[in-house]
């Protein structure tokens, strides 16, 4: 998946500059009260993310197996999500594709869009890959073999798949519309192919959007956000495309109740699927994704390990994560 070589984790200039972006960009005290009042005066109702629902759709994708791509897991997983975002979005595209690997092979892609008010101009797109590692390249141990990837795939999509149900359960303005893209083969790629064997379900679907001329407003992706202890600090890309968003999703996180594990600290700056959604489709797109400050790699210990299953997901993370975006999408409904 991302990765966070010597080349694109900045320590150093780059990584002051996010650092202090971020803490110039956090509101005062004075603003952060005057936010507030705004808020209680506009009365925005929320509603509530069910984590133990969101936990589960997580238990179903690890069910299935690895979800590496050309597998009978693919398409089943790919078929039940289908079928989920069917319950709860307007309209569902699907896109069924072949991408080139960076070895050479052409993989089987399946992108899925769920949209809600799909004829609405005002539109927040949300985003997360559903694929497995083939390999635990991390591990000590079966590293040629694929990984469960609870947390680095199958955590996003339970988060966006819940958050799909509550908005149906709760009413949002027509003026607003919500894309779901769940993109494939993020995480076939390897640092030595190059950064762009990264993302390929993501590079498709920036140059052949499920609508021609796709625009939102803004996207926010997900990645790795189900772990216990999880920590979401600034990313350095995030900063550099789309600060505003950042500090928008930042904030709402507080609001929310959620600024634990929301901090404006300097976070890595990592490949990973919102720079192409930058770079290709020109949306201004921020990356919500667990980092660490305590490992070489700047990832969290079970990263591309076998230690990436259902033992490391926490209902409390993935609720701090889907009553952020929830408070995020509200807010943009006024």
């Amino acid at each position: 998946m991302k990765r966070g070589s010597n080349r694109y984790l900045v320590y150093a200039a780059l990584g002051m500059l996010v650092l202090t972006t971020a803490c110039n960009n956090k509101p005062s005290s004075n603003e952060q009260t005057s936010n507030t009042t705004q808020q209680e005066t506009k009365k925005i109702s929320v509603p509530d993310f069910n984590a133990d629902t969101a936990y589960k759709y997580v238990e179903q994708q690890v069910s299935y197996g690895p979800r590496v791509p050309g597998t009978k897991a693919q398409q089943e997983c790919a078929a039940w999500m289908e079928t989920e975002l069917k319950k709860a979005c307007d309209t569902v595209y699907k896109q069924t594709t072949q991408v080139k690997a960076g070895d050479g092979k052409m993989l089987p892609c399946i992108n899925l869009i769920g949209s809600i008010h799909p004829k609405a101009a005002k539109r927040i797109l949300l985003l997360t890959h559903w694929d497995s590692r083939p390999w635990a390249d991390m591990d000590t141990k079966d590293k040629d073999k694929p990984i469960l990837a609870a947390d680095d795939a199958g955590s996003g999509v339970g988060v966006l798949i819940e958050l799909a149900d509550a908005i149906k359960a709760n009413k949002l303005s027509d003026s607003l519309g919500v894309d779901i893209l769940l993109t494939d083969v993020e995480d076939y790629g390897r640092d030595n192919w190059g950064e762009a064997s990264y993302c390929l379900g993501t590079q498709y679907w920036a140059n052949n959007p499920h609508v021609p001329g796709y625009k939102a407003m803004f996207g926010i992706l997900l990645d790795m956000v189900g772990a216990r202890n999880a920590q979401f600090p600034i990313e350095g890309f995030s900063t550099q495309y789309a600060a505003n968003v950042q500090q928008q999703v930042w904030q709402a996180a507080s609001t929310a109740g959620y600024s634990s594990y929301f901090p404006y600290t300097q976070g890595a700056t990592i490949i990973d699927d919102h720079v192409f959604v930058n770079r290709i489709a020109h949306i201004p797109t921020v990356d919500i994704i667990n980092l660490s400050t305590s490992t070489q790699s700047a990832f969290a210990p079970h990263w591309h390990t076998h230690q990436d299953n259902m033992d490391i997901i926490d209902k409390n993370t993935l609720k701090a994560v889907g009553q952020t975006l929830l408070q995020v999408i509200y807010e943009n409904a006024q």
